[in-house]
This record gives structure tokens, C-alpha cells and sequence, in this order.
């Protein structure tokens, strides 16, 4: 996969891919990313990459030609006819598991990272596949989000981690994963559940299955409407209400 992120600052994200997990999947091959400077695309001695809004009004707003101009190239220069365009912008789709799943099957990415006001309109109307939102709540840029959107992703890329390590992860079955527990087996008189020392992996499997329908129950009860369900496991969440009630 090729990963292209279109901002202004590109030393913010410096960091955050030259560290633990995103370094390793560009240091395998499973992804390359590339931090484009937009003012790269300008051609006014000063860079300019924003004006004022037509009509009045605080801010200023990205200028739709040096957007324009670095998606075209960018897309030019991947060749990949399996291209997104995707906006971070607090207006854009929430983002979720399974649209991180979505972008993992793309052999190409570009990811705009809005600044100050937003983009010019036509940004948004001829450029954009997708706008994408990390969560009700607005940062000064789009870079941070598009961080979390990278991780998420590159994390899925077949191959890249185990199979098994992704299934029972949080919204995988749109349940929250089941507790985890790590040596000692008694700190500061807290104990590790008993089933988790016995040994005895059906148990265990039961348990951890229980426990992920009970947290989910507790903090993320929306989620169980789209969740794959047995019949036990509707029986045992009926019985987790009535002890609610």
C-alpha cells in the first residue's frame, strides 16, 4: 500500500511514523508513506496555501489549486487505478473498524488534512472520495486524525500481524474485547480469575465470551445490535439485564 499525506506541517507527523508499529510495517514493505508538503504545489513567492472566504467571516480557508494540483500528481505518480481521496474533517463519516478495514484493501491512499476554516467547497465536490471524522470533536488540524486513521489501518494490511491477533480485538464482532490478565496471579491481594489458571481452554474460551458480551453491554450497548449473536449468548445477556433491573 501507498500511503500520501497532503498538509502543511508535515514535521507533525514525522514522529508518530518513525516509531513501533507503523516503522515496522514501512521497514517490511507492507506500506510507504509520504509526507507531501502542499506548499510544494503553490506558485506565489510567499506559498500561499490559504485566502479569505468569499462572503465575510472568521478564518481563513485552504485554496482549492494546490490541492488540486498535488492530488493530481500524486495519482499521476502512483499509477494505481485504486486511489481514495479522503478529507479529515470534523464533518466527514465517523470513522470505525469497518471502514478501517475498507481502506486496508486499497492499494492507494491520499489523506487531505484540513486546516483553519476547511477546504474550498470544490475541494470537497470534484476531489473528494470520502470525508472522514475521528470523532465529535474539532482539532486545529487534520493531522493528528489522520495519524489514528494510518495506524488503524496499516494494522490490518494482510499479512502484516497475525490472523488470531486480530479476531479477538474490540469491534471485530462488534463486541469489546474481554479482560486480559498478565503475571503475578495475585497483586496487592487482587487475583486473576481462577478459570484463566485452570487450563482447561474451553472454559476459558466461555469466559472470555461472557465477559466481552458484559462490557459490551455495560459501555457499548449500541454496538450489540450489529453484532453476530448465538442464542446463548442472547440468553446469557437477558439474564445480565435482569440482574440490572
Amino acid at each position: 500500500m501507498q500511503i500520501d499525506v497532503v498538509t502543511i506541517f508535515p514535521g507533525i507527523l514525522e514522529g508518530p511514523f518513525k516509531e513501533s508499529m507503523i516503522k515496522r510495517a514501512v521497514d517490511q514493505g507492507f506500506v510507504e508513506i509520504n509526507l507531501v508538503d502542499l506548499r510544494d504545489y503553490t506558485h506565489d513567492h510567499h506559498r500561499q496555501v490559504d485566502d479569505y472566504p468569499y462572503g465575510g467571516g472568521y478564518g481563513m480557508v485552504l485554496k482549492p489549486e494546490p490541492l488540486f494540483e498535488a492530488v493530481e500528481d500524486l495519482k499521476t505518480r502512483s499509477g494505481s487505478k485504486d486511489t481514495w481521496v479522503i478529507l479529515l474533517t470534523p464533518q466527514g463519516d465517523r470513522f470505525e473498524q469497518r471502514r478501517a478495514r475498507e481502506l486496508a484493501e486499497k492499494s492507494h491512499l491520499i489523506l487531505i488534512c484540513g486546516r483553519y476554516e476547511g477546504v474550498d467547497e470544490r475541494v470537497r465536490r470534484s476531489l473528494v472520495d470520502v470525508e472522514i471524522s475521528i470523532g465529535d470533536f474539532v482539532l486545529t488540524g487534520g493531522e493528528l486524525a489522520a495519524a489514528v486513521l494510518v495506524d488503524s489501518v496499516i494494522r490490518l494490511l494482510p499479512g502484516f500481524l497475525a490472523e488470531q491477533a486480530l479476531a479477538d480485538e474490540s469491534f471485530t464482532e462488534s463486541l469489546l474485547e474481554y479482560p486480559h490478565y498478565t503475571r503475578p496471579s495475585v497483586y496487592r491481594e487482587m487475583e486473576v480469575p481462577s478459570v484463566l489458571l485452570s487450563g482447561n481452554h474451553g472454559e476459558i474460551s466461555r469466559w472470555r465470551r461472557k465477559q466481552s458480551l458484559k462490557r459490551t453491554l455495560e459501555r457499548r450497548p449500541d454496538l450489540l445490535e450489529k453484532a453476530d449473536l448465538a442464542p446463548e449468548d442472547e440468553e446469557y445477556l437477558q439474564e445480565l439485564k435482569k440482574q440490572q433491573s
